[in-house]
């Protein structure tokens, strides 16, 4: 019989793997586990390719360890994994991906073609045994045999993580917009070294802000259609995913000086080509070679709209080649969720500003990383930082007042960091007066008005936000807002619910737990909120009433704050 079960681990995991594969094999199902199946004299490659084309689920085992197999075994596992599963209708299915440890340490390892969009997080015996019993529950589905009841609590060891909009908005029946709607797929790299990747990525990032700065165009976030990057897509199924009638994919090649962009524009909803080219240049032409591509998508989409409208919607970020290599090294890096990335991509962004002093989105994007440093409560020096950010804000507007992308960033770091909510409110605005577009600008705009107390608007800024990036890795954190704001509202069941969605993705963030304690104390469902508490004091010993306005000084009215407050001590935040 040939294995149901393939098993993919770094070598330092073997033990973890061997705990995992006894309890699947106790829960009845046969799995393969190269420890015990691989003998002396077997061709590894042949035996692997059988095993993966045959098993019915395949099972990569992620940890702080992974990342000294990606280049080895580990990933050439996945690769074939992912070839298969292209040949398979249901190919999400296949995929039940582990994370063993501490989250931020195991993903950080992870390279972005490695992400799914849910995977299990084991801990200990419990959870193992756990998630055996869901996997067999799934295998006999898959074969056709009505599940058996799986013994134990599925959900009280096993957190089940979704990092796709999902369960949020039902993307597979996204309508078309009221005008011509586009997203960019990630660019394939054809430069023979996969560290070209960046600057492919970054191509797509410039072609899809320009695209963007036509107001008469809907245009999906780059985040979001990015989802899309190392998996052979049905267009047909993009456009319905995403909700746009039109998709344009390509590919860039770099060779010394030189630099290849392709492109083909497809219309989504019936597959047909409506335009393809090829654009050869120095890489001193970079920019040039980008308007070029945008031009020709524009023309097609939009064959009325003037020459003058092109020229005026083209932006290049700076002169200076050297400066826009390292901004695109950093944003390649920027939101990986670790502080030694982070740091990483501060540094890269404050060498494209030492290079060119007027890059404004390398200022913007260095005070993003502030953000991201405070968001996950790592900042070492926050009187400092919030000084630094204050001022790489101040550089970022200066010099990129028509650049709403710019401006969104800037605005949280306003909000977030500084506490100016006011001058983070006047930035959006203006950043959406410039570009209703931008996913950022509204979710920024989102959680700025929540904050200044109209929550209404800030609930349905932030459903712009997911509607124009409906796969955005940061959508957890827009619900995280959206479920504040019905907090606000007094819509406790409702923020609750938006909560619970945040915490898959983010069960150990103190900001999180809290709003969920809070939402479900009001609801009146006090043992529940409880159980949060302990989770969060767990994660946050020192928290007390009497400290808590220190977290909740980004709420501008009093009587929110105070709500706030009465529901933690109902839910049993000590004083």
């Amino acid at each position: 019989m040939n294995q149901a079960i393939f098993l993919s681990y770094a070598s330092q995991d073997t033990d973890v793997a061997s705990r995992i594969c006894q309890a699947l094999r106790t829960a009845g199902l046969e799995v393969w586990f190269d420890k015990n199946e691989l003998t002396g004299g077997d061709a590894w490659d042949q035996r692997i390719r059988k095993q993966i084309k045959e098993c019915t689920l395949f099972i990569p085992i992620i940890s702080a360890n992974t990342n000294a197999r990606e280049e080895g075994y580990f990933r050439l596992e996945w690769k074939l994994a992912v070839d298969r599963s292209h040949l398979m209708a249901d190919h999400k299915s296949f995929f039940l991906p582990v994370i063993w440890g501490d989250l931020l340490e195991a993903t950080a390892h992870v390279p972005d073609k490695f992400r799914e969009r849910q995977w299990s997080r084991l801990h200990d015996d419990k959870s193992i045994s756990d998630f055996a019993s869901r996997v067999q529950k799934i295998v006999s589905t898959l074969d056709g045999v009505a599940p058996q009841t799986a013994p134990g609590n599925l959900t009280s060891s096993v957190e089940v993580n979704a990092t796709s909009a999902s369960d949020a908005l039902p993307i597979a029946q996204l309508p078309l917009p009221d005008k011509p709607s586009i997203a960019v797929l990630a660019f394939d790299n054809m430069s023979g070294d996969p560290d070209q990747a960046y600057f492919a990525d970054g191509i797509v990032e410039d072609i899809v802000t320009a695209l963007s700065r036509f107001k008469q165009l809907f245009v999906i976030a780059r985040n979001s259609s990015f989802t899309y990057k190392g998996k052979n897509v049905d267009v047909k199924q993009v456009g319905r995913e995403l909700g746009v009638r039109y998709v344009l994919e390509g590919s860039v090649r770099k060779s010394g000086d030189r630099v290849r962009i392709t492109g083909q524009l497809i219309d989504a909803t019936t597959g047909a080509h409506l335009w393809a080219d090829r654009f050869d240049g120095d890489l001193a032409d970079i920019f040039d070679l980008q308007d070029q591509v945008t031009g020709n998508v524009v023309g097609a989409i939009m064959p009325h709209l003037e020459k003058a409208e092109i020229e005026r919607a083209r932006r290049k970020p700076t002169e200076i080649l050297a400066a826009y290599d390292y901004y695109l090294h950093g944003l390649a890096v920027v939101d990986t969720m670790s502080l030694e990335a982070n740091g990483e991509a501060q540094r890269l962004f404050y060498r494209a500003i030492e290079l060119d002093p007027e890059f404004a989105l390398a200022y913007a994007l260095a005070a993003h990383c502030i953000v991201f440093r405070k968001v996950l409560g790592l900042m070492a020096d926050p009187v400092k930082e919030a000084a630094e950010a204050s001022r790489l804000t101040r550089r970022a507007i200066e010099f990129g007042n028509d650049d709403a992308v710019v401006l969104a960033f800037a605005s949280f770091a306003q909000a977030y960091v500084i506490g100016d909510l006011d001058e983070a409110d006047t930035t959006c605005v203006h950043a959406l007066t410039l570009n209703t577009n931008v996913a950022l600008a509204w979710a920024a705009g989102g959680l700025v008005k929540i904050c200044l107390g109209d929550a209404e608007t800030g609930i349905r800024q932030l459903a712009n936000a997911m509607r124009l990036s409906p796969c955005d890795p940061h959508i957890h954190w827009w619900q995280h807002f959206t479920a504040s704001g019905h907090f606000f509202l007094g819509r406790y069941e409702e923020a609750a619910k938006w909560e619970e969605r945040a915490l898959r993705y983010f069960p150990d963030v103190p900001t999180c737990l809290r709003l969920q304690a809070a939402s479900l104390a009001m609801a009146g469902r006090i043992n529940e909120s409880q159980k949060i508490m302990l989770r969060l004091l767990q994660l946050a010993p020192t928290l007390r009433i009497s400290n808590l306005g220190e977290a909740l000084a980004i709420y501008r009215r009093p009587q929110d704050i105070a709500k706030y407050v009465e529901a933690m001590r109902k839910a049993g935040l000590p004083e």
